[in-house]
C-alpha cells in the first residue's frame, strides 16, 4: 500500500513538471522569385487586390474565436497592401493596387478572405481570376510563425507572415509565364473595353459578349481612329489615378499601424502558446490530483497495528492534502488563462483605436473611407459617367490630391 501511495505521489510530481514544457518552433520559409530581366511591356498585366474578407464570423464571440473585429477589419486593409508590395518586388506584373471594390476594371482580380490570423497561425484563402472570366485558381495559403519571425535583429522588410505573400506570387507567376503573348493581349484588351462599355453601354454595350459560364470574349474592336476612344482612355487614366489615390491612403493606413499590428501580433503569439500550455498544464494537473486524491481515499486505514495504522492515516492525509491542492491549483491555472484572454482583447480593443480612418479628397471635398471605400468609389464612377455624358473633358475639371505619405516605421 505504501509503494502504491508513493506511485501516486510520484505521478503527481510528473504531472507538474510537465507543466513547463516550452514551446519552440521555427517558421517556414519560402524565397521569393524574382524577375532576372523585366518582362516586355506588352506581357505586362495590371493586378486588383479587392479588400480582404475579414472572415468574422456570425454572431463572432471573441472569448470563445478570439476573433476581434478590430483586429480583422484591420487585417482586410493591411494584408492586402503587402501582398501588393510583394507582387511589385517579384517584377512580373505592371501595376499593382488594392481596389476599393471589384468595380474597378483591370486585368487580373485577386480575392482574399482571413481564415485565421492570431500572431502566431495565418491561413489566407486566395481566389484569382481575370478579366475574361477565367477562374485561375483558388488556393489555402497557410504558415505558422516562429520565436525569428519578430525577433528584432529579422529583416524588418520580411512580415511575420512573408512566407504566405511569397507562396501567392510564386503562384500568380508560375500561372501567368505559361500564358501566350495573345491571352495577355485579349486580357488586357477585354479589361478596356470592359471600362468603355460601364461609361458608354450604347456605344461599347456590344463589343464584348458572356457565356453562361461568365468567360468574355471580344466580339469586335472599335476603330483605333474613334474620337471617344481616345476620350475614354483619357478617362480611365483619372479613374486609375483616384485608384492610385486610394492607394496612397492604403500606404498611409499600412505604414501608420504598421509598429502597433507588429507588436499585437507579437503579443498575440505569445498569449496563445501561454494560453495553450496553461490549459495543457492545467488539464494535466487536475488529472494528476484527482488520480491522487482518489488513491488516497482508496487507502485503508484499518490495521491491527496502531502504529501501522497512524502511519496510512498520515500518509492518506498528505495524498489527499496534495490531490486538493494539486486540483486547486488547476483552476488558478485556468484562471491565469482565461486572464491571457482578456489581455489579448484590450490588445485588440487599443489597437482598433490606433487604426484611424482613411480620408480623401476629391475636387476640394474630404470624405471619411472607413467602411465606405467602396462607396466612396462608387460616388466616383458616378461622377465620371456624368462628365462623360455632359461632354466636359477632363483637362481642368478634376484635381485628385495626393496624400502625403506616412513615415516608414523604422529599422
Amino acid at each position: 500500500m505504501k509503494n502504491r501511495i508513493a506511485l501516486l505521489l510520484a505521478l503527481a510530481g510528473l504531472g507538474l513538471t510537465a507543466c513547463s514544457v516550452n514551446e519552440v518552433i521555427t517558421a517556414d520559409e519560402t524565397e521569393l522569385i524574382v524577375a532576372e530581366t523585366p518582362p516586355d511591356e506588352s506581357m505586362l498585366l495590371d493586378i486588383g487586390i479587392v479588400q480582404f474578407d475579414a472572415g468574422v464570423p456570425e454572431n463572432n464571440d471573441p472569448s470563445d474565436t478570439r476573433i476581434y473585429a478590430e483586429i480583422r477589419s484591420a487585417e482586410a486593409r493591411y494584408l492586402p497592401y503587402h501582398l501588393k508590395n510583394t507582387l511589385q518586388g517579384a517584377g512580373y506584373w505592371g501595376a499593382v493596387r488594392v481596389l476599393p471594390s471589384r468595380e474597378a476594371y483591370t486585368d487580373v482580380i485577386i480575392d482574399g478572405r482571413i481564415e485565421e490570423s492570431d500572431g502566431e497561425f495565418v491561413t489566407l484563402e486566395i481566389s484569382v481570376s481575370d478579366a475574361m472570366g477565367r477562374h485561375w485558381y483558388s488556393r489555402e495559403y497557410e504558415t505558422q510563425t516562429g520565436l525569428s519571425s519578430y525577433s528584432e535583429t529579422r529583416d524588418r522588410r520580411q512580415d511575420p507572415y512573408q512566407k504566405v505573400f511569397n507562396d501567392i506570387a510564386n503562384d500568380l507567376r508560375e500561372y501567368v509565364v505559361q500564358l501566350s503573348a495573345k491571352d495577355v493581349s485579349d486580357i488586357r484588351t477585354v479589361s478596356e473595353l470592359q471600362f468603355f462599355a460601364d461609361m458608354s453601354p450604347a456605344a461599347f454595350g456590344e463589343h464584348l459578349a458572356a457565356d453562361e459560364d461568365g468567360r468574355v470574349s471580344i466580339v469586335r474592336l472599335p476603330a483605333e481612329n474613334d474620337p471617344s476612344v481616345a476620350r475614354l482612355r483619357q478617362i480611365r487614366e483619372r479613374d486609375r489615378l483616384v485608384v492610385d489615390t486610394l492607394n496612397e491612403h492604403y500606404a498611409n493606413f499600412y505604414y501608420g499601424i504598421a509598429i502597433p499590428y507588429h507588436s499585437w501580433r507579437k503579443t498575440a503569439r505569445e498569449e496563445s502558446i501561454n494560453y495553450r500550455q496553461v490549459r495543457r498544464s492545467a488539464t494535466m494537473q487536475a488529472l494528476m490530483g484527482a488520480v491522487v486524491l482518489a488513491g488516497s481515499l482508496a487507502v485503508d486505514t484499518n490495521d491491527g497495528s496502531s502504529s501501522k495504522r497512524r502511519v496510512k492515516q498520515s500518509l492518506q492525509s498528505i495524498g489527499i492534502s496534495e490531490g486538493l491542492n494539486t486540483i486547486f491549483r488547476s483552476f488558478s491555472r485556468r484562471s491565469e488563462a482565461t486572464m491571457h484572454l482578456e489581455s489579448i482583447k484590450e490588445l485588440s480593443e487599443s489597437f482598433g483605436s490606433e487604426a484611424a480612418p482613411m480620408v480623401v479628397t476629391v475636387e476640394g471635398e474630404t470624405r471619411r473611407l472607413t467602411g465606405t471605400a467602396a462607396a466612396q468609389y462608387e460616388s466616383w464612377r458616378r461622377l465620371l459617367k456624368e462628365i462623360y455624358e455632359a461632354d466636359t473633358g477632363f483637362s481642368e475639371s478634376i484635381d485628385v490630391s495626393v496624400p502625403t505619405r506616412a513615415a516608414e516605421p523604422a529599422g
